[in-house]
């Protein structure tokens, strides 16, 4: 390695390498100093800063495909209707609340994300596509108002809420929990779009779903199993959200009120 290097450039140069320590400390000071030299990935029409702190081989090859979430992204853009208020619970990299923004009539889309270091990046892609109608808010959702630990794992997709064993951690972030019923009185959603990795099966239950006319849920049933999908079934369907087969694909489901 010769030559100054950007920070991007660092964590590639490690990963090629196979130096974990490298690779460590070059994601740690490109978080802290929040690198934008990167260039973009082109998906759907949308623009990602092609960031491999956020971005792993994997999630890139997706995107240039067409091919990240890509059954939500089809669920979202049929349900979505002129005027809607969205909810997304689980923004990831900002694609779907982009996406939303951008290519539906939605007034607006108010993202909620547990990670706090990809609150940066998101806020990157809503500039880089000139995202005027999004939001996104550093917090994890749940009963009652409190503070949470979220876990920075050197294998960035598996950050967590999960303390596990405590191995791979790089960084704790103290994240605040909002009071899932007031936030909806807040926002006052009529979509829901929830991707929260497991997550679902404890709080949607505890959800006033009153307000929605339509939920698009990414369900885990490795993680939430049976029992899981069943709670969720039966909370939609007692708040008279029926699910509805047309848009659904495997773990992307969709439940509407508004259909016959």
């Amino acid at each position: 390695m010769t030559g100054q290097m950007r920070p991007v450039e660092v964590v590639i140069f490690a990963r090629k390498t196979g130096n974990l320590i490298l690779e460590r400390y070059s994601m740690a000071f490109q978080h802290k100093f929040n690198d934008t030299s990167a260039p973009f990935i082109a998906s759907r029409g949308i623009l990602l800063p092609d960031n491999p702190v956020f971005l792993d081989w994997r999630t890139r090859r997706a995107l240039t495909e067409d091919a990240y979430e890509a059954k939500e992204c089809l669920a979202v853009l049929k349900l979505i209707k002129p005027g809607d208020v969205v909810m997304e619970l689980g923004a990831g990299i900002g694609y779907i609340s982009t996406l939303i923004a951008k290519q539906t009539k939605a007034e607006r889309v108010h993202s909620f994300e547990a990670n706090t270091d990809l609150i940066p990046y998101i806020k990157k892609v809503h500039q880089a596509n000139n995202v005027q109608n999004a939001t996104v808010e550093n917090a994890v959702l749940g009963v009652g108002n409190a503070i949470t630990t979220f876990y920075v794992r050197r294998n960035f997709l598996s950050s967590s809420l999960d303390p596990m064993d405590g191995s791979g951690v790089v960084c704790e972030h103290s994240v605040p929990i909002l009071d899932i019923n007031e936030t909806l009185k807040r926002i006052a959603p009529s979509v829901l779009v929830c991707d929260i990795e497991g997550g679902e099966v404890e709080l949607i239950p505890k959800m006033d779903l009153s307000s929605l006319r339509a939920v698009v849920i990414e369900l885990h049933p490795k993680l939430i199993r049976k029992h899981g999908v069943k709670r969720i079934f039966d909370a939609m369907h007692a708040a008279g959200l029926v699910y509805f087969p047309r848009w659904s694909d495997a773990k992307v489901v969709c439940f509407r009120r508004d259909w016959q």
